[in-house]
Formats: C-alpha cells, structure tokens, sequence
C-alpha cells in the first residue's frame, strides 16, 4: 500500500478528511521551502502537493504564475525540487508528498530516471496537468515500477468515456477541479461539486479531493462534506507573497500561512463533527 492509500485508509478510519496544501518548490526562496513543509504537516497537513516550477504553468492563475516565476528567477528547477524532498524526509518518513507539475521537466529528465530519481528520495506520487490519460501508459509503467502514484484532474466538463480512462490510469486519489479555469478562480457551487463527486464515484473508488476555490475555512467546510480531502494552492501562496511583500522576514511569513492552514484544518474538522 503506497503512502498516500495509507494516509487516506487512516483519515477513514478516524472518520476525518485530508488537507492537502500546495505551495511552490522554492518560492519565494529555496531555503524557505522544507521549513514550510514542516510547519504545514505541524498545523494539519495530511498531505504535501508540491509544485515543480515551469515557464509556462498553463493552468495556473496569476497567483501561482508569478510564484512559478519567482522560484524559476532564483534558480529552481526538478533536480533541486527533488534535493528538498530529501531534505524533508530526513525529519518526516510519514507525510505522502506528491510533485504537481507539467510534462516538460519530467520528459527531459526521462521518465525512467525521472521515476527512480523521485522514489529515492521520497516522492509519494506525480500529478502532471498536461499528460493526457490517453498518452499516459509509458510514465504510468514507470511510476508503477517504482510504487509510486499518478493522480489525475477531473474537471466539471470531464466527458464520461475520458472519466472511465482516467479512473482506470490513476492511482493515490482523484483531484477534482471544482471550477472551470485556472487555479484561483470564480466562487463555488457547492451542489455541484457534490454532484460531480457523486458521478466519479460511480466509477472508481479512490479516494476524491477537491481542488480550485477552496481559499478559507468557510470553502473548505462547504465541500469536506462530500469530499475525501480538501487542496488549498493559490490562497496559501497568495497569503505568503502578501507577507514577504509586506516586509516579513521567512519566519513570520510562514507563520502567517500557518494560521491560514489551521483555521481550514479546523474549518474542516468542524464540518465533519457537525
């Protein structure tokens, strides 16, 4: 059983939904990364989604744009990603961390050396916005060889065919994006989304999260009911931007995206009790 079916197994158990928080390898600084992964999993992070930088994050809103190029600017790219996640494991052998990221890196690197690299260090499963399910096999072989898991994004406009590929190609979870458009984007409906995750459960039973407009308490509370985990990406990179804007030095900035991560930790704890 992979990390990441273990975390979600033991939330289960425990009748609690996952948190999953996403920030930018290296943004705003390669050293402020892994001190930030720490204090997430401390403020109730189940799981870690890391994002590798690239020059043109085509799915992402101007919040997480700008963070891609922020980290880019300081000299990041897959291979230092990879030296934090060593970093990070040598204080937590627990938390799953995914990489999400576009295909570009990975195919440069090879997905053989890319799937090996990763799992020696400790990377839990790989989410690529732009490797359709229909060309996924030979990166799904490696990542099967390696054990470690390929998520995919379901949208609102996912057709049922391409739904029954997806299912049947992803592993870990299903990220369903709960708006139409770039990370960051619109306000949610709640009954939809809860809808939607009906439909994909008729169809596999991996676990569900919800990603795209979760950006407090109140929205994560809205979807945990329906979901098996919650992603919060732009308004956590958001809230640490504002901060280092505003003159904060690493620590207080990150403590600011820490009290933003526990009051939707308990936003969703709440939701669930109630």
């Amino acid at each position: 059983m992979s990390r990441i079916a273990e975390r979600f197994r033991q939330l289960a158990a425990s009748g609690r939904k996952a948190l999953v928080p996403y920030v930018v390898a290296g943004d705003p600084d390669p050293a402020a990364t892994v001190p930030l992964l720490h204090a997430l999993v401390a403020a109730g992070a189940d799981i870690l989604e890391l994002g590798v930088p690239f020059s043109d994050p085509m799915s992402e809103g101007p919040v997480i744009q700008k963070a891609h190029e922020r980290s880019l600017a300081r000299g990041t790219r897959l291979r230092a990603v990879l030296d934090m996640v060593r970093e990070f494991r040598r204080d937590d052998a627990d938390t799953p961390l995914l990489l999400m990221g576009y295909a570009n890196p990975v195919e440069h690197m090879g997905y053989a050396a890319f799937a090996d690299a990763a799992a020696a260090v400790g990377v839990d499963g790989l989410l690529t916005v732009d490797i359709p399910p229909e060309e996924v096999a030979r990166v799904n072989r490696e990542l099967t060889r390696v054990g470690m898991d390929n998520i995919f994004l379901v949208a609102p406009t996912t057709p049922e065919a391409r739904l029954d590929l997806i299912t049947r190609e992803a592993s870990g979870f299903i990220y369903y994006v709960s708006l139409k458009g770039v990370t960051g984007a619109g306000n949610l409906d709640v009954a939809d989304v809860g809808s939607h995750l009906a439909a994909i459960r008729r169809h596999t039973p991996l676990p569900l999260c919800v990603g795209f407009g979760i950006k407090d308490a109140a929205s994560a509370a809205a979807v945990a009911g329906s979901a098996d985990g919650v992603v919060v990406g732009s308004a956590l990179v958001d809230c640490y931007a504002r901060a280092v804007e505003a003159g904060l030095d690493a620590e207080a900035a990150r403590e600011r995206v820490v009290a933003l991560v526990a009051e939707i930790r308990s936003g969703i704890d709440a939701a669930v009790a109630a």
